[in-house]
């Protein structure tokens, strides 16, 4: 008997699970997306600070810019591309030498295009997380994904052990859903029992998790008036 899957939760709303809950939605499933942050983005996240004399500085500290080259991901920037929330980016990139004091390897003309976030790299993710069947929850945090064998639904609860819900399927778009990082940084056991996953357990380890730190800076005036080499 072939199980019909209606409502789904989706653990995360960075670009994966935005996407995963976009198609899902527009193939008919109730979809939750539970977030901890304030806002959707991951690593496609922007930052909002205010200056001391009052001005607005936003910084898309998780990807400056991405690019595509599979058709299907192409088709998909198009549309993102034809409701305004991303555009071509043709600035230049390269990676600075703090020895010699100089931008080096400045690559001006890349062999595919690049693409920023409208108004920030997180409108992609903003957008599909509002679609119609798209219900978005952020600032909460799923503790614990447990399985209901009687019912054979998922049922995930937050920190404090109140149940989120209950669903025919659940979608962790981050590793840190079963990574060990997760007891070293909170104190805590990943939510996601991996004796629940058996057979995924050698796949989800081999996908690594690879933390990253950024600065963000601002500038008094534009980049473009500074002497690259």
């Amino acid at each position: 008997m072939k199980t019909v899957v209606s409502k789904v939760a989706v653990v995360g709303s960075g670009i994966s699970g935005a996407v995963c809950a976009s198609s899902l939605a527009r193939n008919g499933v109730s979809v939750t997306i539970f977030e901890s942050a304030r806002g959707p983005g991951g690593r496609m996240s922007t930052r909002r600070e205010i200056t001391e004399d009052g001005k607005e500085l936003y910084f898309d500290h998780g990807a400056p810019y991405f690019t595509a080259n599979h058709k299907d991901v192409m088709a998909l920037v198009c549309e993102w591309e034809a409701k305004g929330l991303v555009a071509e980016w043709k600035e230049s990139t390269g990676i600075f030498d703090c020895v010699a004091t100089k931008f080096i390897g400045i690559e001006k003309e890349g062999s595919s295009k690049k693409y920023v976030g409208i108004p920030g790299m997180n409108a992609m993710c903003r957008a599909m997380c509002h679609e119609p069947g798209v219900e978005a929850k952020f600032g909460t945090t799923v503790g614990t994904l447990q399985w209901l064998e009687d019912k054979n639904l998922w049922s995930p609860k937050d920190l404090d052990g109140k149940t989120l819900g209950h669903f025919d399927a659940m979608v962790a778009s981050d590793k840190n859903v079963v990574s060990p990082r997760v007891t070293a940084v909170t104190g805590r056991p990943p939510p996601l029992d991996m004796s629940l996953v058996q057979e995924l357990a050698p796949k989800l380890e081999e996908v690594p998790v690879l933390p990253c730190f950024c600065v963000m800076l601002a500038f008094s005036e534009p980049l473009s008036s500074f002497r690259y080499l």
